[in-house]
């Protein structure tokens, strides 16, 4: 199929191919450069002969009789650089790997899958994981050794690239049988952790939302924010099931946690204080010092966040977040056709965090002497540096130590004064910014994190009644609709330069129902809704375990693997399984589909052991079994969706935090909806053709009523 030179490397014929390479790797290339992943094709140029992860390197392990190096990692992974540099890019550290390996490099990103058997086994085998991820397996897939960064030489008790290599060789050739041996323990191992997640548990426990709020209270940093200590991750999910907890209870320290969290993050250097967007986490406790790529999931995750906060407390700040967040996205992030594209990098020119932090003398040349002295004192840039790294090079990370209210009162200045002079400082220092060396962009469209952000950017649109990100999120649904599935309407998981493949996950099932029932709550368009349905029926039909419940990561369809895992935790992503029950109970109430709700139910039975056990690592989880627990409502609004008093009435409902509640909105011209559920037709305008508001509450509806205060009473929100 490809033309190769003596040492194996495949000659481009036709160049036109690498218009759009990110590296000029002279007139030789490894198989990677015919491949769709930034990542992958950031490593197409090195001299290490890699595969993609496929039959064809399987089969040549065989018939080479060597063993597979597996490497994952992701675009933006700033140790994967590294390695990248000093191994991968290596010519005599490449000779020791060809001559030793059958290489395959996989973007973790593009295939969860793969990602997800592997690192159990990393985690297994050496008590940690992260990436790069290293392991070394048999051609039939089975891992004996694992682990993640290698340098090229030994580093104190950390073995080089240099030693590591020779000594498997040299193991493969004289000690296969040890080798193999620790393969297939390690294989059983595996399948066993994987076998089953219900170990015959009775079912959730009756205070299983209490034990989560409890350990997160035990958890809390009560001096920054967050929970635990340093590197601290946002879990914006973690907030959100907070102030569900608050609102079940009133418990005020719950609703503090969140206030608290949300504020410090956002004042921190964790934030983009110029260009806005969250970087990664935080490697120290205060927010401060951040690893700085920008992931498309934790801006879509906090924005859902910020939102509940600000609906709880009316406060305009967090309103404000949320709007800066999806400035970000859509300035930055957004693709021509509508997608939503992955990440940006921490690095720049080779250095982390370059691109985003400051000297005093390069803020005073933009603002000049006085202007510079305001902004200075607010965000914390000092001629020194305000940060470890940045004592050596005098470099500081904008960063507010104080509220500008705070500022306000002690500088004597009217609030809204400061703000817009703030705001006009940050314009300039940002227009210089962006004369910078960019951070690289992972441009590669992925329909789990994708679903994410339309989720959060249509709730978005909702709240904060802006037309801007109803027209953005619905553009970037379409996108999905049309580009990331295949010929039978079923979703692919990635889209890169016109070309969509890989099998989906659940994670990408379960993103994009969500998503699109909050662009039907949004549209009241009834095709979103329907393709919610036909998404979950497809789900169900190829993602769920008959046996013991809960679905699976991949589908019966997919590619089969040493092991089909199911998976619940809520880590910096929130699980499939955790998602798609919410689905299922929403889906229920909405369509009175009950055998829907039963679908949630067996979610929790599921993973009800480790729920009752650690109940905070799934509080995604623990949002659905709140609104499984009630009270819910279905808030059924009859009238045109044209009528401004209908959209008055929806825009009023949408002003409060109402998290177990769905809308469906039953207007008499729409003949679709009502034909697909025929109960709908005898919700009605009044005689005069005023709208109605229904609020249906455990399977019975309260008198209809256009009164906006006595539909707020019958919510529970009344006086």
């Amino acid at each position: 199929m490809y033309q190769y030179n003596e040492n194996g490397r495949i000659i481009i014929p036709d160049r036109s191919i690498l218009d759009t390479f990110p590296k000029d790797g002279g007139e030789y290339f490894n198989r990677l450069v015919f491949e769709s992943s930034p990542y992958l094709l950031q490593h197409a140029a090195n001299p290490v002969n890699w595969y993609p992860w496929g039959d064809e390197a399987f089969e040549a392990a065989l018939r080479e009789d060597k063993p597979i190096f597996l490497s994952i990692g992701y675009t933006t992974c700033h140790w994967c650089h590294v390695m990248e540099h000093e191994s991968f890019e290596d010519s005599t550290v490449a000779a020791l790997m060809n001559d030793a390996f059958i290489c395959i490099k996989v973007d973790r990103e593009e295939r969860p899958d793969i990602d997800n058997v592997y690192m159990s086994v990393t985690q297994m085998i050496t008590g940690r994981g992260g990436w790069p991820m290293t392991v070394i397996m048999t051609p039939d897939k089975k891992p004996f050794f694992a682990g993640t960064y290698f340098p090229k030489e030994t580093r104190g008790n950390r073995i080089g690239m240099m030693e590591l290599i020779p000594r498997i060789q040299s193991l493969w050739q004289s000690d296969r049988e040890k080798l193999l041996s620790d393969a297939e323990s390690n294989t059983q191992r595996l399948q066993s952790v994987n076998t089953t997640n219900s170990e015959g548990s009775a079912g959730i426990s009756s205070t299983v939302l209490e034990q989560g709020f409890q350990t997160f209270q035990q958890r809390f940093d009560s001096e920054y924010g967050g929970f635990g200590s340093a590197p601290k991750f946002p879990k914006a999910h973690d907030y959100s099931f907070l102030l569900r907890y608050w609102k079940k209870t009133g418990n005020l320290q719950s609703l503090a946690m969140v206030e608290k969290s949300l504020t410090e993050m956002r004042s921190g250097g964790m934030y983009d204080q110029i260009g806005y967007g969250f970087h990664r986490y935080s490697t120290d406790t205060e927010w401060l010092v951040p690893h700085f790529e920008k992931m498309l999931y934790d801006q879509a995750i906090l924005v859902h966040a910020y939102l509940d906060a600000y609906l709880v407390t009316g406060k305009e700040e967090y309103a404000q977040t949320a709007r800066e967040i999806m400035d970000y996205i859509l300035r930055v992030m957004t693709s021509p056709e509508g997608g939503f594209y992955s990440a940006e990098d921490a690095d720049s020119e080779g250095e982390e965090g370059k691109y985003y932090v400051w000297t005093t003398s390069e803020v005073e040349d933009i603002l000049g002497e006085k202007d510079a002295t305001l902004f200075n004192r607010a965000f914390e840039i000092k001629s020194n540096g305000n940060f470890r790294d940045g004592y050596a090079t005098q470099t500081n990370i904008p960063h507010l130590t104080s509220s500008l209210d705070v500022w306000s009162k002690s500088l004597n200045i009217p609030s809204d004064e400061l703000m817009r002079q703030i705001d006009h400082f940050r314009k300039s220092l940002f227009e210089q910014r962006e004369l910078r060396v960019h951070p690289q962009k992972d441009d590669k469209i992925l329909t789990d994190w994708n679903g994410l952000m339309i989720s959060a950017m249509a709730r978005a649109a909702q709240v904060l009644h802006d037309e801007k990100l109803e027209n953005a999120s619905v553009k970037a649904m379409d996108f999905i609709l049309s580009h990331l599935v295949d010929e039978a309407g079923n979703l692919v998981k990635r889209y890169r330069n016109g070309v969509s493949g890989i099998h989906a996950t659940v994670e990408d099932y379960a993103f994009v129902i969500w998503g699109l029932m909050e662009v039907y709550e949004l549209t009241f368009d009834v095709k979103y809704l329907k393709k919610a349905v036909e998404l979950s029926d497809y789900q169900l039909a190829h993602f769920w375990d008959v046996t013991t419940g809960g679905f699976y990561f991949t589908s019966d369809e997919s590619e089969e693997l040493l092991v089909r895992v199911k998976e619940a935790y809520d880590g910096a992503i929130p699980s499939g399984n955790s998602v798609s029950a919410m689905n299922f109970l929403k889906l229920g109430r909405m369509l009175s589909r009950p055998d829907y709700e039963v679908i949630s139910t067996q979610i929790f039975n599921a993973f009800s052991t480790k729920l009752n056990r650690s109940s905070s690592g799934f509080s995604q989880m623990l949002q659905a079994i709140d609104f499984s627990q009630g009270p819910t409502f279905e808030i059924l609004i009859a009238g045109k969706i044209d009528d401004d008093r209908t959209i008055r009435l929806i825009n009023e409902i949408r002003s409060v935090f109402l998290p177990n509640a769905v809308m469906i909105l039953v207007d008499p011209n729409d003949t679709e909806l009502i034909s697909w559920l025929p109960h709908l037709q005898y919700y009605h305008e009044s005689d005069g053709g005023e709208p109605l508001v229904y609020v249906c509450q455990n399977f019975t509806c309260k008198l209809p009523t256009s009164d906006i205060q006595s539909v707020l009473e019958q919510l529970g929100l009344g006086k």
